[in-house]
């Protein structure tokens, strides 16, 4: 009632290797917000036959309409439409010590899935983490030490926080960690239960796995195992907490497949995926990388206004995308601002910063980052809230390179870029343009 369709979705069966036969959904196209933006692809499994829902009532469905979710399960829609709470997960691996936004439309996917009255799950990856996900991978990640990725995890869950409500109501989303059975597992009887389910011709075929053999790039035993022990966590958090849902990125559906498929050989349980596209720019750019390099979520990674500053800078026709992925605000509200044209359009950027930020870093580090840049840009005045940096006075006083205090500054990623960038005039000390790199900055300049 919202949105325009393109093309028909058609259904196609599908064989799978003991017979089963499983109706998927297949959308050929449909349009993206805005409307008059390229078709994108989602995709959806269900464990049984399934059909074509209407997406409308409930405020899942609502972001299901942010995001571009068209096709849920009709089986699935009844699960949800009981008016009993269910559980869905997303597994993040502790290969850092913070997501950055290109994990925001997952979080943001749980916080709906919570909203909708359903409890999501926080999948701590502390034991996949030692093996490494190979999907989108061109070689092996670095093995990580098991010290180095309890701090990794110490530094994710926090963010969390900021987005979902935990605690022990029956909607109340949780953490959870897959050491605590990934760590327990025996070799042999594992292989004897659940390694006798998993074709490797089947196998092959996964995105993950094939590209990687295309491209003559080799892919470590220990790598082809990641997706057995992913779809293995999909089976230990049914048989531990009743889910029945997993989400991700579309990156993920093969190891998604393989967690519902055996799901059912083992169990005979009726699980569901969804994935959702991996977030891009208007210009193709892939979404949460600068310059500067990843958008942090953690305040001591990326500071609160710099990170108001990466939702203020959007591209114009990212706007009312963005607004819907990364918001609560209404769709309404969206479609108003979203309408703005030329300069007007700077005042929805800056709702869509607020928001963000707020959401992330809380409601008063949004505001300073707001009142900071105004003062700044706005009425050319060096603000209180500017990153600032450290250099001892005896130092300054002899004066520094303008291109090292630049690269020093963190404006420049290394004394080359800070060169090019002094070069091609896009450098300045005081609101005056430096000409000459090698021209020494002082207390005095």
């Amino acid at each position: 009632d919202r949105y325009d369709w393109s093309l028909l979705t058609k259904r196609k069966p599908v064989k799978w290797p003991n017979g089963a036969r499983v109706a998927l959904w297949v959308n050929v196209a449909f349009e993206f917000f805005p409307l008059n933006t390229p078709a994108k692809p989602f995709k959806a499994l269900g464990g049984m036959v399934t059909s074509y829902p209407d997406i409308r009532h409930y405020s899942l469905r609502d972001y299901g309409n942010r995001v571009g979710i068209f096709r849920v399960m009709d089986a699935l829609d009844a699960a949800l439409s009981e008016g009993t709470p269910r559980l869905c997960y997303i597994g993040f691996d502790c290969t850092a010590d913070s997501l950055h936004v290109g994990s925001l439309l997952p979080i943001m996917l749980l916080r709906w899935f919570q909203k909708s009255g359903h409890k999501p799950i926080v999948l701590m990856g502390g034991g996949t983490t030692k093996v490494g996900d190979p999907s989108g991978k061109d070689e092996a990640r670095q093995l990580i030490t098991d010290e180095k990725i309890a701090a990794n995890k110490a530094g994710i869950q926090g963010i969390f926080e900021k987005f979902l409500t935990f605690g022990d109501g029956p909607t109340d989303a949780i953490m959870v960690d897959n050491a605590d059975w990934l760590d327990e597992i025996e070799y042999i009887p594992f292989l004897r239960d659940y390694g006798r389910h998993f074709s490797v011709n089947r196998m092959l075929g996964f995105d993950s796995v094939k590209l990687r053999l295309e491209r003559e790039q080799p892919l470590s035993f220990l790598e082809f195992n990641y997706m057995i022990l992913q779809a293995y966590d999909f089976t230990e958090l049914f048989r531990r907490h009743g889910c029945i849902l997993q989400m991700g990125g579309s990156d993920q559906w093969g190891n998604i497949v393989n967690g519902v498929d055996l799901g059912r050989r083992v169990d005979s349980a009726q699980l569901y995926g969804l994935t959702s596209p991996l977030i891009t720019t208007a210009s193709g750019a892939k979404m949460g990388k600068t310059a500067d390099g990843a958008v942090w979520l953690n305040a001591d990674r990326v500071s609160a206004y710099d990170y108001w500053q990466f939702w203020r800078n959007t591209a114009d026709a990212d706007v009312g995308r963005f607004l819907r992925l990364f918001t609560d605000l209404p769709l309404a509200e969206i479609e108003k601002l979203e309408a703005l044209k030329d300069a007007e359009i700077n005042e929805a950027k800056k709702i869509l910063a607020n928001h963000a930020t707020a959401m992330c870093h809380g409601a008063d580090a949004a505001a300073e980052a707001e009142k900071t840049a105004a003062e700044t840009f706005e009425q050319g005045q060096s603000a209180a809230g500017l990153p600032t940096i450290d250099i001892p006075a005896a130092e300054l006083a002899d004066g520094i390179t303008a291109f090292a205090l630049f690269a020093r500054a963190g404006l420049a990623t290394s004394n080359g870029d800070a060169r090019r960038l002094i070069r091609g005039g896009g450098a300045r000390v005081n609101d005056v343009q430096l000409k000459d790199e090698n021209a020494l900055v002082s207390a005095d300049a």
